[in-house]
């Protein structure tokens, strides 16, 4: 909050994202320390990165989707700026820093029976001298901004390119599909440039919106979902497309076979593909797609499987029920 608050400009957006992701990835380790889970894994001895820890609280320690998103959506931003380029207004860094906090706040409450109010003064909690303006405002301000600096003679595309993968970084806010790399920039800067509106571009941030109560330094902002159009997925080598459609490495989401799966869980294959046809995993698109190489077929898994077959045992299923069901189906 020092960083936020600071008078200088050099360096301050990426110290502010630094410091917010860490604090998270902090928070996340010890919650799980606290309920004895293990953070180190024992075949390379390092920690485990933020995606994990955040997985493992969302699906076992009552991490909300709502708060996983705005700290996904931070670690975003913070890598984007880390490692590249990012561009951040000052309205859309205060809105994501007080929905951070207020995610924060509420997750530490939930999870470690404290509050912030009880580790640092009111005083330095982030504050503007800008009104709060609503995201979907902001997010169709920014996209314009981006037209415009992009326009024959501006000589900024520089900066507009890194607005746009910010833009990007954004829609953390409600996917974990998130990835930015260039062939995406380049996309959509060519989509900028036809004038393509923002809802076909960006489809995942026109369903964001946020609401806010309190005021002061008891202010809270939360990101919420809504209705919007239906997101329409096209090859990314489409040349009738212009618009940006992120492409997401498919073996990086489904990374196990069904010998992985059942080994994560501790269960024999054959009782893991019991409770796989009792919770319908094997024909749920988020947990499980078939590749084809030449004639075979081979059928992996995601991490949303792990997540709903854990949460089924933790649960209480009774697996013996669920094996002799299965084998009187078959």
């Amino acid at each position: 909050m020092t960083t936020f608050n600071s008078y200088d400009d050099d360096g301050r957006v990426c110290s502010v994202l630094l410091h917010l992701q860490h604090a998270c990835e902090m928070l996340l380790k010890a919650v799980l320390s606290q309920n004895r889970v293990k953070v180190f894994d024992k075949d390379s001895g390092k920690s485990y990165g933020f995606e994990r820890c955040l997985k493992l609280c969302q699906a076992d320690y009552k991490l909300s989707a709502e708060e996983a998103g705005v700290m996904r959506a931070i670690d975003a931003l913070r890598d984007a700026a880390q490692h590249w380029f990012v561009f951040v207004s000052e309205d859309l860094l205060y809105l994501q820093t007080k929905a951070l906090i207020t995610a924060f706040d509420a997750y530490l409450k939930r999870a470690l029976g404290t509050d912030l109010h009880s580790h640092i003064p009111p005083r330095v909690l982030p504050v503007s001298t800008k009104p709060l303006g609503d995201f979907e405002f902001l997010i169709d301000r920014e996209y314009k901004l981006v037209g415009e600096l992009l326009k024959p003679g501006k000589r900024q595309r520089d900066e507009a390119r890194a607005r746009i993968r910010s833009l990007i970084a954004m829609e953390a806010l409600i996917t974990d599909e998130v990835e930015i790399s260039e062939k995406d920039i380049d996309r959509i800067e060519k989509a900028a440039r036809a004038g393509e509106e923002l809802g076909k571009v960006f489809p995942r941030l026109v369903t964001v919106s946020t609401t806010t109560s309190g005021e002061g330094v008891t202010l809270k902002v939360h990101f919420t979902k809504k209705g919007g159009a239906p997101v329409r997925y096209i090859g990314g080598d489409d040349p009738d497309e212009a618009a940006a459609v992120r492409e997401v490495d498919l073996r990086k989401k489904f990374h196990m076979r069904a010998s992985d799966l059942a080994r994560k869980i501790k269960l024999t294959e054959p009782k893991s593909k019991a409770l796989r046809w009792h919770l319908g995993i094997d024909e749920d698109s988020k947990c499980r797609h078939d590749f084809e190489f030449g004639k075979s077929t081979f059928p992996c898994f995601s991490d949303n499987a792990i997540s709903k077959m854990h949460q089924a045992l933790a649960g209480g299923v009774n697996m013996s029920e669920i094996w002799r069901e299965y084998n009187a189906r078959n």
